[in-house]
């Protein structure tokens, strides 16, 4: 099956993943939201990243909100299927029980069936209070505890007939099972790839991953560069946290030679990983999460400083480019 569309959007180097706005974490008020987004937008950040996910619809209402005050043809929006968000009213004096500090008055089902990719679309659309989005992920399929294989190809063959129909311009997958991604590719129906932590400046297990994308055309959106904070700060330490938990010494040790690297040639660690993380030609744009409209403006700044060529090659002369 060979039905990749050839006008893929243009996303922009820099995009915003707007999970902080459907309160990962710790709750965020209406209008500190808004001034996210809005700094976002006012940093020239045009594309933006959702699903139904994000604080159980939280985060695609909120951006849904933002982006209709904005021009349709100048940003690019991109939310995911696999959750279907089924009303809990029980729930509502609840919290939802996954990393969202929202009310669990809605409950997450696994629907990859064409039927379910229709309705989550549907649904998400509502949320957004959009007429189409640009681009349609495949969500997480290895936490469902279905299996991956049927559910990559029979989610594939949905996404590619919604595309078909002209119902959404992209399609691909997001997913941290480079498995999953590797069999999604070769369908040779999907357009991108969405890939967390897996080809950042501290390590590169996806390379072979990335070298079959670039091989076969399918555009990455890399997120998670920061691998999920070891990255983000000029002097990692071990208060830093990888994978979401207390950071192994090795890897402390890795990034600490990055920073000091970095720091020799006048770049601090998080522009150079920032900026690693968009220097492969398949690389598309990059997506990068935020909790405070100063963290915006920094990312931005970032990606924008420049970077002299010598640190990739000092890099690679002392073992530290992945």
């Amino acid at each position: 099956m060979d039905t990749a569309a050839p006008d893929r959007p243009a996303f922009g180097r820099l995009g915003y993943g707007a999970a902080a706005v459907g309160n990962l974490y710790r709750a965020v008020d209406d209008e500190s939201a808004r001034q996210l987004l809005d700094t976002a937008w006012d940093g020239g950040i045009r594309y933006y990243d959702t699903a139904p996910h994000y604080g159980l619809g939280l985060s695609e209402r909120r951006l849904g909100e933002m982006l209709r005050r904005r021009p349709r043809e100048e940003f690019v929006v991109s939310t995911k299927v696999g959750r279907l968000l089924v009303p809990d009213p029980d729930g509502a004096t609840r919290r939802d029980d996954d990393i969202f500090e929202v009310a669990a008055d809605h409950r997450r089902v696994w629907d990859f069936s064409e039927a379910g990719v229709r309705r989550s679309l549907e649904d998400s659309l509502g949320r957004l209070g959009l007429a189409h989005v640009d681009v349609l992920y495949l969500h997480d399929v290895e936490r469902s505890g279905q299996d991956i294989a049927e559910v990559v190809d029979s989610g594939v063959a949905a996404l590619a007939r919604l595309r078909a129909e002209g119902l959404v311009r992209a399609i691909g997958v997001g997913t941290a099972d480079l498995g999953a991604i590797e069999r999604a590719v070769r369908t040779g129906a999907i357009d991108l790839v969405m890939l967390p932590g897996r080809y950042t400046l501290l390590e590169a297990p996806a390379k072979d991953v990335v070298a079959l994308c670039e091989d076969r055309g399918v555009g990455i959106v890399n997120v998670a560069v920061f691998n999920s904070g070891l990255l983000a700060t000029p002097e990692p330490s071990e208060a830093s946290h990888y994978e979401y938990r207390e950071v192994p010494p090795d890897k402390l040790q890795r990034a600490q030679d990055l920073a000091r690297t970095c720091r020799e040639l006048g770049v601090d660690l998080p522009t150079a990983a920032l900026q690693f993380s968009a220097r492969h030609p398949a690389v598309v744009s990059v997506v990068v999460g935020a909790d405070t409209p100063e963290q915006i403006r920094q990312n931005v700044e970032r990606m924008r400083s420049p970077v002299p060529e010598k640190l990739w090659q000092v890099l690679a002369d002392r073992g530290l480019l992945p």
